[in-house]
C-alpha cells in the first residue's frame, strides 16, 4: 500500500504544484486555459496516436469488457440520477450529478498514470474505457438536458452528439492511429520522433493544468458534492469491479485497469458541459474539486488492491 502510495505521489504533487501556481496567479485563467488546450489538442493526441497506432483494433476490442465497463457504470449512473430525482431536481440537473457520479479524469490523469504504474499493456483497456465515457454517456448527457429543456429533439439531437464526437481530439487521434495500424504503414523515424517529443509533453502539461484548474473551482455545495465524490470514488470502481470479476470474468489485468480508471476522480470536461448548458456549475466545481483531492487516497487504495497479480513483481504492499 505505502510503495503504491509513493508511486502515486509524484502526480499528485505536480497537480499540487499547478494548484500553488494557480493560488498565487502566476499562473492565471486565462494561461491555464491556453496550456489546457495545449495538452488537449496536441500532446494527449500527439501520445494516443502514437499507442494506438501500434496497435490493432482487435487488441484493443473486447466485448466482455465494454459490457462489464458499461454495466456498472449504468447502475451508478442510475442510481445518482434517481437520487437527484428524488431531491426534486429538474432532469437536466440530474444529468449533470449523473455524469460527475461516473465520467472520471481518464484523458488528462488516467492515461498517462495508469500507463505508467501499471505498464504499457494498460493503454488498450484505458483507451476502452475513454471511448464509451465520450461516445455512449457524453452524448446521453447532451440528449437528457437539450431534450428535458424541450429543445433538440430526434435526429438534431444525435446529429449534435455525433459532431461532438468528431470534434473530439481523443477520439480522432485514436482512430487515425487504429487506422494507420490497419493499413499496416510503418511510422517515418521523423515522424515517430515528433509524435514521441510532443506526446512527451502530456504527461505533465496535463497534470499541471488539472492543478491550475482547481485553483479557480469553489467548494460550493459541499453536500452534494461530498455524496457525488462518494459515487465516483468508492461505488463506481465497486460496481465496476462486480461487473467485470463476477457478472462478466473479465480477463483479470484488463479488469484491474477498468477498475483502476473508474476510480479516477471527476473530470473537467464535466465541468465544461455543465457551464455551457447553464446547470449546476458550482455543484460540478466542488465535486471536481474534493474528489481528487480524496482521490490522493482512494486511488491508491484501490490500485494496491488490484495491482498484485497485475504487475510482475509489484507488492502492493
Amino acid at each position: 500500500m505505502l510503495a503504491i502510495f509513493l508511486k502515486t505521489l509524484p502526480f499528485f504533487a505536480v497537480i499540487c504544484l499547478g494548484y500553488c501556481a494557480g493560488r498565487s496567479q502566476f499562473f492565471n485563467q486565462q494561461a491555464t486555459a491556453y496550456l489546457t488546450k495545449f495538452v488537449f489538442y496536441f500532446a494527449l493526441s500527439a501520445m494516443l496516436f502514437r499507442f494506438s497506432s501500434a496497435m490493432s483494433l482487435g487488441e484493443i476490442f473486447d466485448g466482455s469488457f465494454v459490457l462489464a465497463y458499461f454495466l456498472g457504470t449504468l447502475v451508478v449512473y442510475t442510481l445518482a440520477t434517481a437520487v437527484a430525482l428524488w431531491r426534486q431536481k429538474p432532469m437536466a440537473e440530474a444529468a449533470i450529478e449523473a455524469q460527475c457520479a461516473v465520467i472520471g479524469n481518464v484523458g488528462f490523469l488516467g492515461i498517462p498514470m495508469l500507463i505508467l504504474l501499471l505498464g504499457p499493456k494498460a493503454v488498450g483497456p484505458v483507451m476502452l474505457v475513454l471511448a464509451v465515457d465520450l461516445i455512449f454517456f457524453g452524448s446521453l448527457v447532451v440528449m437528457l438536458v437539450t431534450g428535458s429543456r424541450g429543445g433538440q429533439a430526434g435526429f438534431a439531437m444525435f446529429a449534435t452528439s455525433a459532431a461532438g464526437l468528431v470534434k473530439n481530439p481523443m477520439i480522432v487521434s485514436i482512430s487515425l492511429g487504429l487506422c494507420w495500424s490497419a493499413l499496416s504503414l510503418p511510422i517515418p523515424a521523423p515522424l515517430n520522433d515528433f509524435v514521441t517529443i510532443l506526446g512527451g509533453a502530456a504527461t505533465p502539461g496535463a497534470l499541471f493544468a488539472i492543478g491550475a484548474s482547481l485553483a479557480f473551482k469553489s467548494a460550493e455545495r459541499l453536500e452534494v458534492a461530498a455524496w457525488l465524490s462518494f459515487c465516483k470514488l468508492i461505488l463506481h470502481p465497486a460496481c465496476v469491479a462486480f461487473s467485470a470479476f463476477v457478472v462478466f470474468s473479465v480477463e483479470r489485468y484488463s479488469a484491474g485497469v477498468m477498475v483502476a480508471a473508474a476510480a479516477l476522480p471527476v473530470a473537467g470536461n464535466v465541468y465544461i458541459i455543465s457551464q455551457h448548458y447553464g446547470v449546476a456549475p458550482q455543484r460540478v466545481s466542488a465535486s471536481i474539486l474534493i474528489s481528487t483531492g480524496i482521490s490522493i487516497v482512494t486511488l491508491s487504495v484501490v490500485i494496491a488492491l488490484i495491482g498484485a497479480g497485475l504487475v510482475p513483481g509489484q507488492n502492493p504492499s
